[in-house]
Order: C-alpha cells, then structure tokens, then sequence
C-alpha cells in the first residue's frame, strides 16, 4: 500500500497533499466550529433581547398601572383626602383625622392603604411592594410582604434607611399628587427588582446582572461581579471580556430609555463550547471522515502512478541485464505513466522479436555456409568410394563392417536428399540408421529401443535434431565399463500435447550442472552455455514450434538422464503450413 513511499518523488508529493488536506480540514473545522459557535452566540443574543423586552414590558405595565392609580386618586376627592390623612405621623393621628372629617358622611369610607392594596398591588402582580407618602419633613410608609399583607411605618425621616434608594431593591417611581400646609405631598412607588428580574429566569442568559445608572449591580442569577464590571466599562453593546486568557466570555448590553438602567448578560464561551459539543464532536468527525477518504484518493493514484514508474524502472533494469523474458502485461491507465509503461513493455517485446529474428537469421546463415561447403563435395564420389569400401570388406567376408559401411551411406544420402522439414518419422529413420552404426561402434555393450505411437510419427518437424540428443548420451553418458548401455525412446499422445522422452541408463548430471543447462534452456540467450548441442537443439525446435513447444532435462532415480520434448496440438496446424 504505502511503497510508492520509497520514491522520492512521491514520498515529497505525499508529504505536501497531507501536509494540504490537513491544513484545509482544519481550517473547514475551525471555520465551521466558528460559525456554529457564533450561531448560538446570535441564539443567546435573542434570548437576552427577548428577556430585556420581556423586563421592559413588565415594567411599562407596572408604570401604567401607577398612573392609572394616580388617576383614580385624582378622580376621587374622598381617596385624595385619605391620601393626605395617611401623612399623619402617626397611625393614631392618621385614623383619628380619618373619622373626624367623616363623621356622618352618607359616602362609603374609604381607606387609602386597603385601596392600594385592592387596586395597585393585586393589578401589579406583587411587583410594587413598597407605598410612601412623603411631605418635605419625613414620610410614612406601607410594606407588602411575598403574601401581599401590608404593614406599616409612621413617622419616618426622609433620609432613613428604609427610603434609601437602590437597585437591590427596585426602581423608585416618583408622583407628585397634592399641595399641604408642610408643602407638596409626594407618593413613591417602588418596584421590586426581585420580582421583576426572577421572572426572566426561564430565559437562557447564562448569566446576567442590571445596573442602575449609579452604577450599581443587581446580579441575576449566578452572575459575576468582575465580567459585569468590565463589560459595564466597555462602550461596545457586545464583545468579549476575559477573566483570564484561557476563559473568554461573551457580554451583550441592552439599555433602557425609560427606567434607566442596563441589562447585561454574559455567556462564558467554554459552557457555550460544551453545550454544542455535540454538533462540534459531528463536524469533526465529518471533516475527519473527508480528510482520510481524501488522503486515500491520493494514495490510491500515488500508488498506481508509483507501480508504472516502478514498472518502467525495472524494464529498463531488465533491458541492460539483457533479459527479455515476457513481462505480465501492465494495466492501462489513461495517463502519460501508463501509456509509457505499456510502449516499454512492447519496445522490449519488439527489441526481443528483432533479436530472435537476428540470431535465427545467423543460425539460417551459417546452416547455408554449411549447405555451401557440403556441395561443394561431390555427393556421388562419396557414394561411390563407400559403395568401394562395402565391396570390399564383402570380398574379405568382413560383412558387419560393409553393413556399417551401407548404414552410413544411406544416412548420408537422406541427410542430403531430403527437405529440411519432415515428419517425425523420417526424423526417426534417420536417429535409428545412426544407433545402428554406434552399435556396430560398441558391439553387445549398447542396445536402443524406439516405441513411437503411430499418431505421432505424421507430425511435422525439422531435420536431424533427435541424433544430437542421442550423440550427447554417446559423449557424455556412455559408459566402456558398463555391460549394459540402453538409450530408449518413447512417444505418445495426450489430450492436449504430444509427448516424446529420450532416455538412457547412463551417467546422471551435476545437479549444480542441470541447473545451469536448465537456466540456458530457459533463456533466449544461452549461447555461452557448455551444452551448446543442446542448446541449438532447444533454440531449432522453439523456433519451429514457437510457444508450443517446452522441453526438460531431468535425471532418472536410478541411473542416466531423461530428455522430454512437449509439443502443443494448438500449434500442429500452424507449422503444417506452407510458409513453414
């Protein structure tokens, strides 16, 4: 998978598609993870807006609700006046003026406080929570608890505590109703901020705070002080502020026209992170999947285009090694590198044919020099000064040499005579008339046997090889000191080939030797080899038969060599033809 690696060139150009891919999948992460992020930062910022509103609206109906009560004040003479009795200093005073100036009145007696409470406070849901009534000198004032059951202060100063103006406790709303002897009476209403800001606490603000214009800060929830107080400093409506460097949060500011404060809300980033954690964890894992099936693209062609160029490498290794053997064909690919390596392949294939053609050409050349030389002795000469020799061994009663004489003349005159393509029978006529003469050679120490079935004996073949296969028994086989020299051969037919082995008893070969003789036979280059005999014998034959011809040199179990000599069926047809 990864040996394309071991070339340069693609080991670099590797290195710079990771070294890509990488860098642009994480810049598509970090991107993506950036808009995610800032997404539910825009999320937050809505549900801030939408909790700002929801305060503003909370406190336009609380405002509302007082005005319409001071309405109801100003509309109804007897309310005024209890009003005004209600700035008595003390409760006694307040009751005492209340039933004084209303002794026998037909009118139904009304009681200030009890009409805050039904009007005001029931209508405000609880947010008004504190009623005083205030001359210049001091005031009285009427608490409501979380059950909205009134108590009361007489006599309070102005500057007491219980009137001190803050925004942990509310927002004050300040009317002036009525002119007294003490001077102008004022009522101030106070919202509470608690009830206000709880009811935004279903709103997803992280965290929160609002500050009055005096700078004071009512946090929500579990706001932090110090992110509120930088965000409070900055002049921006949103941005991020950093407790430290490792923890950035985001603030978005909302400002009231009407009641004069802030709304700040903080959402610290690694909460957001974790939150979205799980659309992050997806995106990474997305862009990890591209990164990989991308790098795997490239692999994929790397390593392709690595094998055609190690392929090329190779045959041209191959070509000055002076090996030519066939090469499994390569794949086509439609590039420059496959096209390359598929015209490599056929150069070498078509350099291969040249050279066969040219060493076949020489074999051809020298066989006519042969030819030349063998007519340029007079044939019937020869006849007749062996035909004088046999006559005259037949006079001296010497009859085994004039029939060794007769065997070589006949052998001659058919060498001569006949064409250099002919039937395995002939090619055996022939290996027979030379065995007869090898056992006049080595009276009762040779014998030979010839069993060719008869379907094989038609097949066409060239002249005059099988008696190099029997002369190498002769040189390198045969033993004096045997009794008992025997060099058969054998033919049969099988379903796909012809099959015909050449062997003896004699000597058996090196076993470092026949895997040298087996390597030149192999090769379309053994002409170096010692077994020169052979090897033209093997060359002749392929060249004859081409690809449907294989031979092999073995040694028996017992003794002696056997030399089997394969020929296709497939090619039967084909050197049967004339231009054979």
């Amino acid at each position: 998978m990864t040996t394309f690696l071991r070339i340069i060139i693609y080991r670099n150009k590797f290195l710079a598609y990771l070294i890509f891919i990488v860098l642009i999948g994480l810049t598509l992460h970090v991107l993506t993870s950036a808009i995610v992020i800032n997404q539910s930062l825009g999320n937050a910022r809505i549900e801030a807006a939408n909790a700002f509103s929801s305060i503003e609206s909370d406190f336009q109906n609380d405002t509302d609700r007082i005005e319409a009560y001071i309405q109801r004040i100003y509309s109804n003479q007897a309310l005024m006046k209890d009003t005004q009795y209600f700035m008595s200093p003390t409760i006694d005073q307040y009751l005492t003026k209340k039933l004084l100036n209303n002794p026998y009145s037909e009118q139904e007696l009304l009681s200030f406080p009890e009409d805050v409470k039904t009007y005001l406070y029931n209508w405000a849901q609880g947010d008004i929570m504190q009623i005083s009534v205030h001359s210049k000198h001091g005031g009285n004032v009427m608490l409501f608890d979380n059950k909205g059951i009134p108590s009361y202060q007489f006599g309070k100063s102005n500057d007491d505590e219980i009137f001190q103006e803050s925004i942990q406790k509310g927002f004050v709303y300040r009317k002036k109703l009525f002119h007294t002897s003490e001077g102008t009476g004022e009522i101030r209403f106070l919202v509470s901020s608690e009830r206000i800001f709880s009811r935004v606490s279903n709103y997803q603000l992280g965290k929160a705070a609002a500050v009055n214009a005096a700078g004071d800060v009512y946090l929500i929830g579990n706001g932090n002080m110090k992110i509120v107080q930088q965000a409070i400093a900055r002049k921006d409506t949103h941005g991020f502020v950093f407790d430290n460097l490792l923890s950035p949060t985001f603030y978005v500011t909302f400002s009231s026209s009407k009641f004069n404060y802030k709304l700040v809300s903080t959402i610290d980033l690694g909460t957001l992170i974790r939150k979205e954690s799980s659309v992050l964890f997806m995106l990474f894992f997305v862009i990890l999947t591209a990164i990989v099936s991308v790098l795997l693209l490239v692999v994929y062609n790397l390593r392709d285009d690595a094998r055609f160029l190690h392929r090329i490498i190779q045959s041209i290794n191959r070509v000055k090694t002076a090996d030519f053997t066939p090469n499994k064909p390569a794949r086509y690919r439609r590039n420059e590198y496959g096209m390359i390596a598929r015209e490599v392949d056929d150069m070498i294939r078509q350099l291969d044919r040249h050279i066969h053609n040219e060493f076949v050409l020489k074999l051809k050349q020298q066989e006519a020099e042969m030819k030349a030389l063998q007519h340029q002795i007079n044939p019937h000469f020869l006849y007749n000064t062996l035909e004088v020799i046999r006559s005259t061994a037949l006079v001296n009663q010497d009859a085994h040499t004039a029939d060794a004489i007769a065997t070589l003349g006949a052998l001659y005159r058919e060498i001569v005579q006949k064409d250099n393509i002919i039937t395995i029978g002939s090619e055996l006529e022939l290996l027979q008339k030379y065995l007869k003469i090898m056992e006049f050679k080595y009276p009762d120490l040779f014998y030979y046997q010839i069993d060719v079935s008869e379907s094989i004996l038609e097949l066409p073949t060239i002249k005059f090889w099988m008696q190099t296969l029997a002369e190498n028994f002769f040189v390198h086989g045969f033993s004096m000191e045997k009794e008992f020299n025997l060099f058969i051969v054998t033919g049969r037919e099988d379903n796909d080939f012809y099959k015909l082995e050449f062997i003896d008893n004699g000597i058996s070969i090196e076993e470092v030797r026949l895997a040298d003789i087996r390597k030149a036979l192999s090769s379309n280059y053994g002409a170096n080899t010692k077994s020169i005999g052979l090897y033209n014998v093997c060359t002749r034959l392929k060249y004859f038969y081409r690809d449907g011809l294989s031979i092999s040199v073995d040694n028996n179990i017992e003794a002696g060599v056997k030399i089997s000599v394969q020929i296709s069926k497939e090619v039967i047809s084909d050197v049967q033809a004339v231009n054979r």
